[in-house]
């Protein structure tokens, strides 16, 4: 791989994923260090080995095989090597790589699916009356066809020169049906295509849907659909990027017990953190030094940024927003990430090289070696998880829940850091069990959390870190229309429950009793874990009554 970046040379690109997933941000991917050095035809030439993986499947986010060189240890592949079908290559010249999938063996053509024909109700009822009138035309012919053989019969036995010799069942029902072909009307269906058509002009002219600063209008890619607009009863969002702008702003931060962010009382809705203190305590030699020089640490090394170097700038590229949000901040207090490997990170402030191993879900966490020679572990995440994982020797515990439970109620997206040591014997024996774990076909993500959950425990808890993902404009005024509108709205959000209930605004009383069934201004705040309880098979019928009793439904964590 190639992007003219000396820092990241052949180890890493860019893809854009939002034909697959439509999300704008651009994702990582990294080579192989067994392989990233091939870059020339004699190189490749000589590249002997096979690729074991997983059968073709649709999942976009998954990943699981095992390359083997010859002479060498079997080399672990997951999603971050595979450019999928679909993805596009940003800020990267050219990539060299080996064809897994082919045609319909691809996760893109996986994931095809004939476009269905949709029907607005006005069209459905429209084409059964036809049919219904069809039957009705055609009924109307045989019945006269009858009427013309019995009056043909009657002709020829009192009117014999009257009487037609020309007797043909078809031709007469043909006749018929042209006679009464008025029945139908056609016209109907060609005013009606003419009033949608128009219908859809005028939402492409509408000056509410315009915006006015890209001068972008809405279009109406179809006209099939505009009455359909005027019955819709549920509307189904997910909440960051869709309500919200996803641009992260630092607001606030909870450190060995102390909250550190001024109030946003007395300042502008757009500003960013700016609190002295913390900076004042690092330098003067407050009691919580040496926890605040860990939580910067921790925030500078923890994470998936890449720094790019324009001129004496640095550039952060992020695939989550929240992650840059992070580094900008305490690059300003002058923890500056400025190298980045596959095994190492670099950092001004500390001027060390510290090893990266580990990555995982709903929680991050690296393993570096500092300086002095160390080992550490840094992990961050949701409270929830990183709250179990904690040592009983941890302290702060009660001071950064509360602080967290403020963070959530001002609609703020949080997170908790949290460090361990580990001994070079703690280390050595995880690492092989990592490596096998990491190798295996069957069951590897499996294999993996159990080997995470064997190193990921015993936690010191450092604090919490509060971002501002703000709403779009008019996003409040919009859903108060939608609601007037009688619309229901059901959300999805990875928040807290206290940032969701700040959103649902009601909460859900004790008992429903007989309102169950029934239209009620509630709103039901449910979170992931109990979802997985609420969507059994025994109470999944119960759980969709009481979720169409209300009048908005929101999913937190």
């Amino acid at each position: 791989i190639n992007n003219n970046l000396p820092t990241i040379l052949v180890l890493t690109c860019y893809v854009a994923t939002s034909n697959l997933d439509g999300e704008t941000n651009l994702k990582l991917r990294q080579a192989l260090l067994e392989t990233a050095q091939m870059q020339t035809e004699r190189q490749l030439s000589s590249l002997s080995g096979k690729i074991e993986c997983e059968g073709p499947n649709r999942h976009f986010n998954t990943f699981i095989g095992t390359l083997y060189l010859n002479d060498e240890s079997p080399v672990p592949i997951g999603p971050d090597q595979v450019l999928l079908r679909g993805t596009q290559l940003k800020n990267t010249q050219w990539v060299l790589g080996i064809v897994v999938y082919t045609g319909f063996e691809t996760k893109f053509m996986q994931n095809s699916i004939k476009s269905p024909l949709k029907k607005s109700r006005v069209e459905k009822v429209t084409n059964v009356q036809i049919l219904v009138l069809f039957v009705l035309l055609l009924a109307m012919s045989l019945v006269s066809c009858v009427g013309a053989i019995l009056w043909n019969v009657e002709v020829w036995v009192s009117k014999w020169y009257l009487f037609s010799f020309y007797l043909n069942l078809g031709f007469d029902l043909l006749v018929f049906i042209i006679l009464y072909h008025n029945l139908i009307p056609i016209s109907l269906l060609v005013t009606l295509e003419i009033v949608k058509y128009v219908q859809a002009m005028f939402i492409n002219w509408d000056e509410d849907m315009h915006y006015k600063e890209n001068n972008i209008y809405a279009i109406a890619r179809t006209s099939n659909l505009n009455e359909e607009l005027g019955q819709v009863k549920y509307l189904f969002s997910d909440k960051t990027g869709t309500l919200t702008c996803n641009i992260m702003k630092f607001k606030k931060c909870s450190i060995a017990g102390i909250i550190y962010g001024l109030s946003p009382s007395v300042l502008t809705e757009s500003y960013e953190f700016n609190d002295p203190t913390l900076l004042q305590n690092f330098e003067n030699g407050h009691p919580t030094k040496d926890y605040i020089k860990e939580f910067l640490t921790l925030l500078c090394m923890c994470h998936t940024v890449i720094p790019e170097r324009d001129e004496d700038k640095i550039i952060y590229q992020a695939s989550s927003p929240d992650e840059a949000a992070l580094v900008k901040w305490v690059k300003k207090l002058g923890f500056v990430f400025t190298t980045r490997t596959p095994t190492s990170v670099t950092i001004e402030a500390v001027s060390s090289i510290l090893n990266t191993f580990s990555c995982n879900r709903k929680r991050m966490s690296v393993i570096v070696r500092t300086p002095t020679g160390n080992l550490r572990l840094y992990c961050k995440g949701a409270d929830t998880v990183i709250y179990e994982r904690l040592s009983e020797d941890s302290l702060f515990m009660k001071e950064t829940l509360t602080h967290l439970e403020h963070f959530a109620k001002g609609g703020l997206r949080t997170l908790c850091v949290a460090y361990t040591d580990l001994t070079e014997e703690e280390y050595q024996q995880w690492l092989t069990e990592y490596k096998k774990a990491s190798s295996v076909i069957q069951d590897r993500m499996q294999s993996l959390e159990e080997c995470y959950d064997k190193i990921e425990k015993k936690f010191l808890l450092l604090g919490a870190t509060a971002i501002e993902d703000r709403l779009q404009a008019r996003v409040p005024e919009t859903i108060v229309t939608l609601l007037k509108a009688n619309i229901r709205i059901w959300v999805l959000t990875g928040d807290k429950q206290e940032t969701a209930i700040n959103i649902g605004i009601i909460e859900l009383p004790s008992t429903l009793g007989t309102l169950i069934g029934k239209e009620n201004d509630l709103a039901l705040i449910i979170d992931g874990e109990t979802l997985k309880y609420a969507l059994n098979f025994e109470v999944e019928r119960s759980f969709l009554n009481l979720a169409l009793s209300c009048r908005a439904v929101l999913c937190c964590r």
